[in-house]
């Protein structure tokens, strides 16, 4: 970057091999299209603490919800690759409001599981309401009891004829208060993995109960604990086979980490970009922040690491568009990625200073979403002991 040039979100990406014109073609227009529906209403949606029913079918019609999904479902597919979904992740955090692009695009995690396992009949029933920003679909997995631990799920699912009676509870259930399905891990087996399954539940069943959660980032998106009290589903809602739930929640979990990652390293930008911006208008002693040499290493550090960390990015996104699964480099990547944002969170906040203290800005927003993205998808902890064992130890 040479001096005096523009130090912003665009600039502090670094050029990648496998981003064509394609890719950038839909960083403009969706760019365009967050400029005009979602940026000027972030802080009204903040504190209402949900975003309007009405954007998921803007988002439709425009087709951010249908990108990267089957034709015949009314997705979007034709000519897109894992890039057009990076792109998509850099430019809902560009936002600097997590909890939008949360609740706005929580189906990427909980209609996936449908469309790879589900049968024919599910996925015309589900998909096209949900692509078409009609209903909405929430991925229930985490328990009160437990979170990364998916083998120790324990609400059970026990067999009654036609039918499962599932009982047992979920916590932080990603728009969970609004969601008309869910795709819910459940028990219907013995102990460990070997017992679980995935079952599709309707929010309007008899026996289906849920609470608003309040939270220290993410105001925007509405998170609810469930409740199961002898909820009778019909046996054909399972998602895949009976016990074998298990390799589609880890399946669907590597998928969320990378796009985890693109987002929590994308909102480190955004952290630079609003540190490099203060630091070249504010002045102290005499001389502008960026003038101060522990300022210009901070900056320095953060585009270090983003540098690093986006080159890993890339790498993993070619190497999943390419057909491998490399669950150890994607746990590790989202590790890498959420300690980048963290460093730079933290940094841009010194160089605000009490400015960035202040509500309604990006950096402010970010900074208290740091532990969400440390934690969700599988904690720092759980992933680097998954790569661990993955890698053999």
């Amino acid at each position: 970057m040479p001096k005096g040039a523009t130090i912003d979100f665009d600039s502090t990406r670094p050029p990648s091999p496998f981003l064509k014109d394609t890719h950038q073609a839909w960083r403009r227009e969706l760019r365009r299209f967050i400029d005009r529906e979602i940026m000027p209403h972030v802080e009204e949606w903040e504190e209402a603490g949900e975003i309007p029913l009405a954007l998921y079918k803007k988002a439709s019609d425009f087709g951010l919800l249908r990108m990267g999904y089957p034709e015949e479902y009314g997705g979007i597919s034709e000519g897109l690759d894992r890039f057009h979904g990076i792109v998509t992740s850099e430019e809902l955090a560009r936002i600097g409001a997590g909890g939008v692009s949360a609740s706005l695009m929580v189906h990427g995690i909980g209609l996936p599981p449908i469309l790879a396992l589900g049968p024919d009949e599910m996925k015309r029933k589900i998909a096209p309401p949900v692509l078409a920003g009609d209903k909405r679909i929430s991925l229930a997995i985490t328990e009160p009891s437990g979170g990364s631990d998916v083998a120790q799920i324990k609400t059970r699912a026990r067999r009654d004829g036609d039918e499962f009676v599932v009982d047992g509870s979920k916590m932080f259930i990603t728009g969970g208060m609004r969601a008309d399905y869910f795709t819910t891990a459940v028990r219907t087996g013995g102990e460990g993995m070997g017992g679980l399954s995935l079952l599709l539940i309707e929010a309007d069943r008899p026996g289906v109960s849920r609470t608003r959660l309040k939270k220290q980032g993410w105001w925007a998106s509405d998170t609810a604990a469930l409740y199961f009290d002898s909820v009778r589903v019909p046996a054909e809602n399972l998602i895949g086979g009976e016990n074998l739930g298990f390799t589609g929640i880890v399946n669907n979990f590597n998928g969320e980490r990378l796009g985890m990652a693109a987002g929590a390293c994308a909102s480190a930008r955004v952290c630079l970009e609003e540190a490099a911006a203060w630091a070249q208008q504010r002045e102290t002693f005499g001389k502008r922040l960026a003038d101060h040499q522990v300022i210009r290493h901070k900056i320095a550090e953060m585009l270090r690491q983003i540098n690093a960390t986006t080159a890993y990015l890339d790498m993993c996104a070619w190497r999943v568009m390419n057909g491998e699964r490399p669950a150890a480099d994607l746990a590790l990547l989202k590790v890498q990625a959420t300690l980048t944002l963290e460093f730079c969170a933290r940094e841009a906040m010194q160089i605000l200073g009490g400015a960035g203290y202040m509500r309604g800005g990006r950096v402010e927003r970010i900074y208290r979403e740091v532990r969400v993205n440390a934690i969700g998808g599988g904690s720092e902890e759980i992933l680097r002991d998954l790569a661990a064992r993955q890698i053999g130890l």
